[in-house]
């Protein structure tokens, strides 16, 4: 059976006067691929700020059996590592160095970074197919590009846990397909990867699937179960239908 690596107990988030999560218990299986998916306005982003610490909220988030309040910020920006929507880096600079910001929880203060780090660094953005850029200002890449150098800032982190809002943003299909090979290979190294997504085919590919809805949980499963697939097709009002192809599952409009 596996362990948890990330718990969130009693969640409540709100964003200026509106609640957005309404007591939220859900729980992340460790070495496991969980995606969140959920109609407009469901609070999916917001879960995942919360399980990240960027958010105040009332409830328990625990990260690897360790309240995420409690742990040092170093530690924690160790053991869990973050892409969010429209992350920014500076443009000017290089693709390299923006991916080497992810090496900064593991390297003392002011030293300089150690052959750990570039190893790390040059794996993550040969993982992302961004090395050949690597000389290059951030500033000259295209949307797509772009998102996957931040993706390869957050591998260089080399974290147990990885948080993902939208990560499939602005990439093509093939980029979209390199991309699950990534999580996959990150899921059998015993990586925890939480991510939200609005490509429900791509979601259903995950091990588990979260089903959100205004503010709260209304399922959580396997994503292969069929009681997972009538939950999905129910929180987006029976407009799309889930079908096996190929041995994948397919996500289609209901007309």
């Amino acid at each position: 059976m596996n362990s948890i690596a990330v718990h969130a107990h009693s969640i409540r988030a709100s964003l200026g006067n509106a609640e957005v999560l309404q007591g939220i218990d859900v729980a992340f299986s460790a070495g496991r691929w969980t995606s969140i998916v959920g109609p407009n306005g469901a609070g999916k982003s917001t879960l995942l700020k919360v399980l990240a610490g960027l958010l105040p909220h009332s409830g328990t988030v625990m990260l690897l059996g360790q309240p995420l309040v409690s742990l040092p910020g170093r530690l924690r920006a160790q053991q869990l590592a973050w892409l969010g929507q429209n992350e920014s880096s500076a443009d000017d600079l290089t693709v390299f160095d923006v991916a080497m910001l992810g090496r900064l929880p593991h390297q003392p203060w002011l030293s300089s970074p150690s052959a750990a780090d570039h190893a790390a660094v040059e794996l993550a953005l040969k993982a992302t197919q961004a090395w050949d850029w690597r000389a290059r200002a951030l500033g000259q890449l295209s949307g797509g590009e772009r998102q996957r150098v931040l993706l390869a800032r957050a591998l260089a982190v080399q974290a147990q846990v990885l948080l993902m809002d939208e990560p499939l943003a602005n990439l093509d299909p093939p980029h979209q397909a390199d991309w699950l090979g990534i999580v996959r290979a990150l899921v059998a190294q015993g990586v925890t990867v939480v991510s939200v997504l609005h490509e429900v085919s791509m979601a259903l590919h995950a091990d588990e699937v979260v089903v959100m809805a205004a503010g709260r949980v209304l399922h959580h499963g396997a994503a292969h179960h069929p009681d997972t697939h009538v939950a999905v097709e129910r929180v987006f009002d029976g407009r799309l239908s889930i079908h096996s192809v190929a041995d994948q599952w397919v996500v289609l409009p209901r007309l």
